[in-house]
């Protein structure tokens, strides 16, 4: 059969951007299908980048208020100037991302939504396009759960709290995961008063425990935050919302100006027609195997609709396996044991591997927890930024298999850990490191000399030594 396309990609977000450039740059006749009128996906123009753009001009406006505080005036002149920030910064990443780039790179686009008529063939708008092989990279989107009376108000998502322009009074967030929490801290700083209701146990479910409570203790300086409070219903309040909830087993419900829904995500898969083409589907999500192919092996699926790890890096990772494997035959297995993720509130979240409990689950007594307080690092002391924590777990042979921590800019100094994991190199080897003193991955190498302490000072191997010191040295 002649193809019209020996790769077709479908979706125009970070993970399909990855593999159509990959391919065509290998010399692939690419095709790339994306039903919005721009590339770049629900990163750039819903999460990733908008949010961070937020996040600093929040962090800004804090830190002013801080030295001079603000009048409701100045909340809402700054409110307004910092989402046309993020909008600016939105439209230069953008341009980065803009088709020319892939139509130089001799892609085909195509702006129609895409459904299977079979395992080679697409109706692409009013066309029908022949692939050898496809990937599937069509991402996902706010997951608003059915809350009685959710219908009846003009509710925000991630995909629509970046078009606000004027301050709200009050904002009631129903869900206490990554988007609403930097959602929720953002909005906070730039002078609204905020409400998180979260219905698990604590915020930021997939966190160590130890981490969540540190940081639902220091976020709750700055808003207000409700966990195991399902919410009941909602319902309209004149231009605002009553948001119902119970507590403790008593109902309760707080006013707000403005609703965000954040509390998880679903897959863009519905429409695509898969079942005709013996596709199948999992849970709402498209199925894979280590090797990212669907149940048809010619055909791939990459980040969000695949369900994996809903994070932008992870769908660029993904998008790199299945370059290698659907344009060079190869066949290359995805891990994700070795995917961080960061929560951009302040302070940050650092989150690699195993948290504590699942490593005790999976180690038992060969685990090694090794924990440092920030207020015990110089560098920390020095700024007055001492609330955090540092926790590795190793094995006994110092082996990582869960790093976490909170601190101000924990993002960027615990990715040390993660490069000594991703060399295949043991925690204790950051001992032998030398840091800028007092760089704030000082805290990194203090923790890792704890592993010597537990492994040698308080070992028989420090008895023999001392022995060896007194009687001969």
């Amino acid at each position: 059969m002649n193809y019209d396309y020996q790769l077709v990609v479908i979706g125009g977000g970070s993970g399909g951007l990855t593999v159509a450039a990959g391919a065509a740059s290998f010399g692939t006749k690419v095709a790339l299908i994306e039903r919005k009128s721009e590339l770049g996906g629900d990163c750039l123009h819903y999460g990733c980048m908008p949010s961070k753009a937020l996040i600093q001009a929040a962090k800004e406006v804090h830190q002013a208020d801080e030295v001079n505080p603000l009048s409701d005036q100045d909340y809402d002149r700054l409110f307004e100037s910092s989402m046309e920030r993020v909008a600016t910064a939105v439209q230069d990443v953008q341009d980065h991302d803009s088709k020319e780039r892939f139509l130089n790179l001799g892609i085909d686009l195509y702006e129609a939504e895409a459904q299977f008529l079979d395992e080679h063939r697409l109706k692409v708008g009013d066309e029908i396009v022949t692939a050898k092989r496809i990937v599937i990279s069509t991402g996902s989107s706010p997951f608003v759960p059915p809350i009685d009376g959710i219908d009846t108000i003009e509710y925000l998502t991630n995909e629509t709290i970046f078009s606000l322009r004027k301050r709200p009074k009050s904002l009631g967030v129903i869900g206490g995961g990554i988007i609403g929490l930097e959602l929720a801290h953002a909005m906070s700083r730039l002078g609204v008063d905020v409400t998180v209701i979260e219905g698990g146990n604590q915020i930021l479910a997939n966190e160590d425990p130890e981490i969540a409570e540190i940081a639902g203790h220091l976020l709750s300086n700055e808003l207000s935050i409700l966990t195991k409070a399902p919410v009941q219903k909602v319902e309209r309040n004149g231009d605002g919302a009553v948001i119902h909830y119970s507590k403790d087993g008593v109902d309760n419900h707080v006013e707000v100006e403005q609703v965000l829904v954040a509390t998880g995500r679903k897959a863009n898969i519905d429409g695509l027609n898969l079942e005709v083409a013996g596709i199948e589907s999992s849970n709402g999500s498209i199925s894979v195997d280590s090797h990212l192919r669907t149940t048809q092996r010619h055909i791939y699926a990459v980040g969000d609709c695949n369900g994996s790890m809903p994070f932008t890096h992870v769908a660029g990772m993904e998008g790199k396996v299945a370059v290698s494997n659907a344009v060079f035959g190869l066949s290359r297995k995805v891990s994700y044991e070795r995917v961080p993720w960061v929560v951009y509130t302040s302070p940050e979240i650092y989150h690699l591997g195993l948290t504590e409990e699942e490593a005790k689950e999976q180690y038992g007594d060969s685990l090694l927890t090794f924990k440092t307080e920030l207020e015990h690092n110089d560098r920390f002391m020095a700024e007055q930024n001492k609330a955090g924590l540092v926790k590795i777990l190793t094995t006994s042979k110092g082996k990582i298999v869960g790093a976490h921590a909170i601190g101000e800019g924990a993002g960027e100094w615990m990715q040390e850990v993660g490069t000594v994991q991703a060399l295949n190199k043991k925690f204790q080897s950051i001992s032998n490191i030398i840091h800028p003193y007092p760089a704030r991955n000082n805290v990194v190498s203090q923790t890792a000399d704890l592993y010597w302490r537990e492994k040698l000072f308080d070992s028989s191997i420090n008895k023999a030594l001392r022995w060896y010191v007194q009687t001969f040295r």
